[in-house]
């Protein structure tokens, strides 16, 4: 039976930002355990791996003591269900983000009702950092700094001077 005191904060990071970054750590402060979930998804062409997706969130979060971070395939729900997890964290960054993550809960609920979904505002600095406008604010030659933790920065240059 999955725990209300277990989380799991799912998504592709495709990187991690600020953003991010501030949703995981404001719900280690409520959850005694945090799983950041990156999924594999290849149908969105995401511009890291998954190996590099974890790793970047993995030195990113490393100094919090009660999140781990884990790559996964297939439903949420059933990941969560299957580690212990009776809670799922997303984030709303704007009216226009309830739509979609209403349905993707009602879905969750009926594919496992002793899952619940809770949803966190980001702080308003990072109401408008998505991983796509930053991936593509790097790629167009452009500064990444203030959305990006150091470690994904030095990631983008990496991966773009290819």
């Amino acid at each position: 039976m999955p725990t209300h005191r277990n989380a799991v904060y799912p998504g592709t990071f495709d990187p991690i930002t600020r953003g991010h970054e501030d949703l995981v750590r404001r719900a280690a402060g409520v959850f005694d355990r945090v799983v950041l979930a990156i999924a594999a998804s290849p149908s969105k062409a995401p511009m890291f791996t998954i190996d590099e997706r974890v790793e970047l969130a993995r030195g990113v979060l490393a100094d919090i003591s009660n999140v781990e971070v884990v790559g996964y395939r297939g439903l949420t729900v059933e990941f969560a269900a299957s580690n212990g997890i009776g809670v799922i964290v997303r984030g709303l960054r704007a009216v226009a983000d309830f739509e979609f993550e209403f349905q993707l809960a009602n879905m969750g609920r009926h594919l496992n009702p002793d899952i619940e979904t809770v949803y966190l505002t980001p702080k308003e600095q990072y109401t408008f950092i998505s991983s796509s406008m930053v991936r593509e604010i790097a790629t167009l030659g452009g500064n990444v700094t203030e959305f990006v933790h150091p470690l994904v920065k030095a990631a983008f240059e990496r991966r773009l001077r290819k």
